[in-house]
């Protein structure tokens, strides 16, 4: 953060923010944004700071994965294109790229044709969690910069000086392995541990036996849903500042208004595969923390809040502990596979050793 600091005034025209999910590259991204949109260098509180922490700015343009990869249409269109116009509002424009090393090959190659000659007034930020997998003709035009993966310590810190009670504000960090924006989700929030309760709900079935395999996957998706559905509020409760009295677009912000609703619709396609994920996390939370008791390393738990379930035998957990991650590895690696399936076979082995 201090070398970005000192970069805002004279920035390089592109950056590669590396490190682990939660390690704050999207913290930094947004505070060296506001920096370089602002006119006093980052004052944090007129309003192009407000929009450029919010993501809203009108010069800033998000681009993040259309399901697993970044395509190349969405290179052209939202970086080629208004890269080389005029910004829409005076000063700098500021590209941000999000998982960049899911920029498909095609797509890679497009952005270099504009890392080589970068327009004057644009500054590209990259931000990956495996910058090496970035071809290096891109890497080579960037200046890296590297973050660490905050410790558990610091984001319980940060949340008990915002007033999150020490086991909710530990539970947090574990369950969000150190990513400080999610902890904050989930210490907060209302529903910030439903999926972890969908998650305790599906071990509970797939204990039962086979027939409650079939529940437990059933479980996970209607879970999934239901938070899919909820994301229209977060919509609209983004899309309110930029809407008159009557709730009509303002004309002067149409540009981001539009950019918002797209990056919601990509949000959106993303949205129920990544709630499953996070389930299949809390189940691995839950079993993991059933086999940490049997060994005597409660202190080690990922649920400091619950105590382990002692119907589950440490046979079980272990066996089911490794279905779990593999389900999460396959749906990571392949879009396309039937969700349910996947589920079902993960629950079924669980449901296995139980019957």
């Amino acid at each position: 953060m201090a070398f970005l600091d000192g970069a805002a005034e004279r920035p390089h025209h592109a950056y590669v923010l590396a490190g682990p999910e939660g390690s704050g590259k999207s913290l930094a991204a947004r505070a060296f944004a506001a920096a370089m949109l602002c006119k006093l260098g980052g004052c944090g509180a007129c309003r192009d700071c407000r929009l450029a922490l919010e993501d809203h700015h009108p010069n800033e343009f998000h681009v993040e994965p259309e399901g697993r990869d970044i395509h190349v249409d969405t290179i052209r269109e939202e970086v080629w294109t208004p890269a080389s116009r005029t910004a829409p509002e005076p000063g700098r424009k500021v590209f941000v790229i999000r998982e960049a090393d899911r920029l498909s090959p095609a797509a890679a190659d497009t952005l270099l044709k504009v890392l080589e000659e970068p327009p004057a007034d644009a500054v590209f930020l990259l931000m990956s969690a495996r910058a090496h997998e970035l071809p290096e003709t891109i890497l080579s035009r960037c200046h890296v910069v590297t973050f660490t993966a905050l410790s558990e310590t610091f984001v319980v810190e940060v949340l008990t000086r915002e007033g999150v009670r020490d086991v909710r504000a530990r539970l947090a960090a574990r369950l969000a392995g150190g990513n400080l924006g999610r902890a904050r989700r989930l210490a907060v929030a209302e529903d910030g541990l439903a999926f972890r309760d969908a998650a305790r709900e599906a071990v509970i079935h797939a204990a039962e036996g086979p027939p409650g395999a079939l529940d437990a996957a059933g479980v996970v998706l209607d879970a999934a849903a239901v938070y899919k559905k909820n994301l229209k509020a977060e919509l609209d409760e983004e899309l309110a500042p930029f809407l008159d009295e009557r709730g009509r677009p303002e004309d002067a912000y149409r540009g981001a208004i539009r950019k918002i609703q797209t990056r919601f619709q990509r949000r959106e396609r993303r949205a129920e595969r990544d709630y499953v994920d996070w389930v299949l996390l809390a189940v691995s939370s839950l079993l993991r923390d059933r086999i940490a008791s049997a060994v005597g390393a409660d202190d080690t738990r990922m649920n400091p809040d619950l105590p382990p379930d002692e119907r589950l035998s440490v046979a079980l957990a272990a066996r089911g502990l490794a279905g779990i991650e593999e389900a999460r590895a396959e749906l990571a690696e392949d879009l396309n596979l039937n969700t349910r399936l996947v589920l079902e076979r993960a629950f079924l082995r669980l449901a296995e050793i139980a019957a």
